[in-house]
């Protein structure tokens, strides 16, 4: 059967003219995602160097092969880091090569933040291996449990974010997204100790805080009690849309919490399939018995009462 070729392209080229908003043409080379996903992965090499390497790396050489890698991705990041700055403010040219050197500051400053982000990850490490009895040792937790990736590489991500690298960061949380089934955005600030049981499903939002020794189980929600509007009806971007959830707290199955004003207070217990929308204080314990929410002091054993968060402007 003839399939006609011709006609298709002239109908896709007419369709690029009349449909706008998912064209890039005549404009900044976007970032590689293919280059992205494969700087996770060297990334996930320095960060926890022997776990990722097909040979295994001798101490002697450690110094020499770490020296490579940091060359490697001062090198591929610049360029990436440069598209992203050009695409931000809309340039092209060859008159706009001081992104370059932007870049570069930009990168040097994230990788010095190699060292600070693996004294986190060992804290995470660490939480895994308290936290779940089926786990028999650090390296089955390296290797094999989903959330260490999900969260180095978030980590890594969140440090990018914070240097206001556009882009990149997001690539770099929804690769990990698509590996593990646990989507975090860039923006969510993480403490010491943070451990995702299982993980898959679990959401948390761009301005989520969370704090130390905190353990989250699978299908968890950490997101947006609503979505203010401007004058002209489009979503306010920017504010406070995510929950924050103190120290040593522990959210079970398919919790959803919901809010920029909620907040969870220290070593409480969200219970599986709980639907929260409002500020619970320190040592709280809420559960769901069918539609009526129960929460109670975890010490005395006596219901209170949520703390009404109100509408997130």
């Amino acid at each position: 059967m003839d399939c006609d070729q011709r006609n298709i392209v002239n109908a896709l080229v007419e369709s690029y003219h009349e449909i706008g908003g998912i064209n890039h043409l005549d404009s900044a080379n976007l970032p590689s995602k293919r280059t992205v996903t494969a700087t996770c992965e060297k990334l996930m090499q320095l960060l926890f160097p022997g776990f990722h390497d097909e040979e295994p790396i001798p101490a002697d050489e450690l110094e020499m092969i770490t020296a490579e890698r940091i060359a490697v991705l001062v090198e591929t990041l610049v360029v990436e880091v440069a598209k992203t700055l050009r695409l931000r403010d809309d340039e092209t040219g060859e008159q706009h090569r001081g992104y370059r050197q932007q870049a570069r500051e930009l990168v040097c400053r994230f990788l010095r933040e190699l060292p600070a982000i693996r004294r986190l990850l060992q804290t995470d490490v660490e939480a895994a291996y308290e936290g779940d009895p089926a786990a028999k040792n650090f390296d089955e937790i390296i290797l094999a449990y989903p959330c260490i990736e999900a969260i180095a590489i978030q980590r890594c991500a969140h440090a990018l974010y914070e240097l206001d690298v556009p882009l990149i960061p997001r690539i770099m949380t929804e690769y990990a997204h698509n590996l593990t089934g646990i989507d975090i955005h860039p923006g969510a600030a993480i403490g010491t100790h943070f451990f995702i049981d299982h993980g898959t499903g679990v959401v948390i939002g761009e301005t989520s805080v969370i704090g130390n020794h905190v353990k989250l189980y699978h299908g968890v929600t950490l997101g947006a009690r609503n979505f203010p509007k401007d004058e002209n009806g489009r979503i306010v971007k920017g504010n406070k849309r995510h929950p924050n959830v103190e120290d040593h707290v522990v959210i079970y199955p398919h919790a959803t919490v919901l809010g920029g004003k909620t907040v969870i207070g220290e070593r409480s217990t969200i219970g599986a399939n709980v639907f929260l929308r409002e500020s619970v204080p320190p040592d709280s314990f809420v559960t769901n018995v069918g539609e009526k929410l129960n929460l109670f002091n975890k010490i005395t054993g006596e219901s209170v009462e949520p703390v009404d968060s109100g509408n997130d402007s």
